[in-house]
């Protein structure tokens, strides 16, 4: 299995780091950390995500109020958004 990252979900992710990089020394990195253990879960286990629609799941990003949304097509899997839980739901749909 491959990720893809959408840009503006790699630009999600970056401007999250940042943020909790600014809210504490190390939050940023601990933040990071999460996502990655969120991507390898998903990349091992592709089909754990909670399934939003047919084709589109998202897993929680363990400590952090975040998910990831993504979808699985053959071997390659599409990350379009790493959105807070708490705002704005389903603004990444036009992603796809």
């Amino acid at each position: 299995m491959t990720l893809h990252f959408h840009p503006e979900a790699e630009h999600e992710l970056h401007q999250s780091v940042e943020y909790y990089e600014n809210k504490a020394a190390g939050l940023g990195d601990e933040f990071l950390n999460e996502v990655e253990k969120t991507l390898r879960l998903i990349k091992t286990y592709p089909n754990l995500g909670f399934p939003l629609t047919n084709s589109d799941r998202r897993m929680i990003v363990q400590r952090f109020p975040y998910g990831l949304i993504y979808s699985v097509q053959n071997d390659r899997i599409d990350i379009y958004a790493l959105m807070h839980l708490h705002r704005r739901p389903g603004y990444w749909k036009s992603r796809k």
